[in-house]
């Protein structure tokens, strides 16, 4: 049996690469959740760094995204995904080693911590892009909804983890110490990579006379032509901008107005990510029973208004309990809505345009994390953090409106695969979502999926 039967007969935990694809996720995406209480804290309580220079941190490991985010997508479907992941984690290794050996030598400086987030971050852009274009080589497009799931799971069950992790190793070693657990992970990662033994196909050559620029033009033609991705892009955008706000703010609000210490900041964090766990794990079945499309929005337009309990967290045990609730919930929503999204990108698009879509969509998506980190940060610094929180749910709470004014809100199923030549700007997506719903309700049926907030989404 092949590995492809094998993988619909039994599900993708039935292959060896898959597994190995998730044990790469698993470390490095622990130490990952790791460095999300560590790093911060370096520059809180090792640094003295006021508010806004935590929220340009912020912004430094996200500006990446802006930076070369289109061209990440054309060249990397240039490449061989696996090796480029392999030497992206070894790179974001050596950076975030980095911390810890200046650490010894007495020279951190936060100018070194903005160096580290940078180069992490553009690693991330190019490891991020091959991984989602990676995975529908080694799954069947029906088996994309699991797969998704499964890593989805593993992700969120990090974020369960990581930050209790984080915030011990932090009372136990340093903040500057901590940081090494993502090195770790990100060795792991690469790693499990290299143990994969599926060959990868060569990606399809340039076409004569092309050029960086005209593949670039052709994946953002390819998502702006298409009225779902249009969407999707503004929908996760909104939500990625309120989330870079939160992320900038919470680690001063949790340490400098609710009281807590890193290893009740870890706590806090881990208890927020619960939500996101449940959400994967209940992800493939309400989109099986409600449908692909009204799962996106349901998830969204029924716990955004859970994020209103991040203003009102205060001082102590009963601050702390209100923050942890709020972003559970909100982080339910977020991972249904992308178990929804991340599988109907993966199965309706043309395979040599897998990297440049997803590099789109991740420049549109992620390219509002360093904005809302900066806004964040001068809005924690001029009015305080509850200021910046409570503008960061009034932001939440308008993330249905783009899915609400589009045709999605009348469709069940989402459409099926799309020809190579992409949809048009003239496209209609009902008629799509009749021609598919069959193929896109069996996909929908899968169990599980990317990010939950409050984490990036997309």
């Amino acid at each position: 049996m092949s590995d492809t039967s094998r993988a619909t007969a039994g599900g993708p935990m039935r292959l060896r690469d898959f597994r190995l694809l998730l044990a790469g996720a698993a470390t490095g995406q622990l130490g990952a959740q790791v460095t999300l209480v560590a790093l911060p804290l370096v520059a809180v309580l090792e640094l003295d760094a006021p508010a806004f220079q935590v929220g340009l941190l912020t912004a430094a490991e996200t500006a990446a995204f802006l930076l070369v985010g289109l061209p990440a997508g054309a060249l990397t479907d240039r490449m061989r995904k696996r090796p480029l992941m392999i030497r992206t984690d070894l790179l974001r290794a050596a950076a975030m080693a980095s911390i810890p050996a200046a650490a010894v030598a007495d020279v951190l400086t936060m100018a070194q911590l903005y160096a580290v987030a940078l180069v992490t971050g553009v690693a991330t852009v190019f490891f991020d892009v091959a991984h989602q274009s990676y995975l529908p080589q080694i799954l069947p497009r029906d088996q994309l909804m699991a797969g998704n799931g499964a890593l989805e799971t593993v992700r969120s069950t990090a974020h369960v983890t990581g930050p209790g992790i984080g915030g011990g190793l932090v009372q136990l070693v340093g903040a500057q110490f901590a940081v090494i657990v993502d090195a770790i992970g990100y060795l792991l990662s690469a790693l499990f990579l290299r143990r994969i033994d599926q060959a990868e196909k060569a990606p399809e050559p340039a076409a004569a006379g092309g050029s960086l620029r005209k593949e670039i033009g052709e994946g953002v033609r390819f998502v702006f032509g298409h009225p779902l991705l249009r969407v999707i892009a503004l929908t996760t955008g909104l939500a990625n901008f309120c989330t870079a706000v939160l992320m900038a703010t919470q680690t001063v609000h949790l340490v400098r107005v609710v009281g807590l210490e890193a290893g009740g900041l870890g706590l806090v964090l881990s208890a927020s990510a619960v939500g996101g766990l449940l959400g994967a794990l209940c992800a493939g079945r309400l989109a099986a029973s409600l449908g692909q499309a009204r799962v996106m929005l349901l998830s969204v337009l029924v716990t955004g208004p859970f994020a209103l309990l991040w203003p009102l967290s205060g001082p102590g045990l009963p601050g702390a309990v209100l923050f942890a609730a709020g972003s559970a919930v909100v982080s339910f929503g977020a991972v249904v809505y992308n178990v929804a999204q991340v599988s109907f990108r993966q199965g309706m698009c043309p395979p040599r345009l897998l990297g440049r879509m997803n590099a789109t969509l991740r420049f549109l998506m992620w390219g509002t994390l360093p904005l809302g980190a900066l806004l964040g940060g001068a809005l924690a610094q001029s009015y305080g953090s509850r200021t910046a929180l409570a503008w960061c749910a009034v932001g939440i709470l308008a993330v249905p409106l783009p899915l609400l004014l589009s045709p999605l809100r009348r469709m069940r199923d989402l459409p099926g695969p799309q020809d190579d030549g992409g949809a048009g700007p003239e496209a209609d997506p009902e008629a799509e979502a009749g021609a598919g719903s069959g193929t896109q309700r069996d996909t929908a049926s899968a169990d599980g999926d990317e990010r939950p907030a409050p984490a990036p989404t997309g």
